[in-house]
């Protein structure tokens, strides 16, 4: 909840899906709490990437760890418009969208007309043909939040 609404603070209003627990993916460790937030903004992606990793850090995030372990918070650049980007540091789209169910199902969510920037295919239509059974997650109904009041960055529930 903590990190929705720092992304609120950063970012302004968010287009939120609903939350999804998942087992670990990659290693043995705690469920996740996953969910996709979407939101506009003017500022360049290397801005975006700097302001996520600072919202990490500030929920005590430690990058000394390896990297499939368990985190306090984990914020990744799904999507920046439709831009293809493939960096050392940096890929969009994000691999994971074609191939974790806790990504593409939130993201089906919220921008299920919109289409991969790859495949030309739409996110519900991604989400229609994915193996659920091979990941099961569960739907968290009104998880932390109303999605409409934490979109306005009413943060009371």
């Amino acid at each position: 909840r903590s990190g929705v609404k720092a992304l609120y603070q950063t970012f302004g209003p968010l287009q939120l899906s609903s939350v999804y627990d998942s087992e670990a993916v990659g290693f043995d460790g705690d469920a996740f709490y996953n969910l996709v937030a979407g939101f506009d903004t003017d500022r360049d992606i290397q801005r975006v990437v700097v302001c996520l990793h600072d919202i990490e850090d500030r929920h005590q995030r430690r990058r000394d760890r390896p990297r499939f372990s368990s985190r306090t918070l984990d914020i990744d650049l799904l999507l920046y418009d439709d831009l293809v980007l493939d960096g050392p540091d940096l890929s969009l789209p994000r691999a994971e969208i074609m191939h974790s169910a806790f990504v593409l199902a939130p993201l089906a969510e919220i921008a299920g007309t919109r289409r991969h920037p790859l495949s030309g295919v739409s996110y519900a239509e991604l989400w229609q043909q994915f193996d659920r059974d091979s990941q099961p997650m569960t739907q968290l109904d009104n998880f932390l939040w109303d999605q409409a009041a934490a979109a306005a960055g009413s943060f009371n529930s």
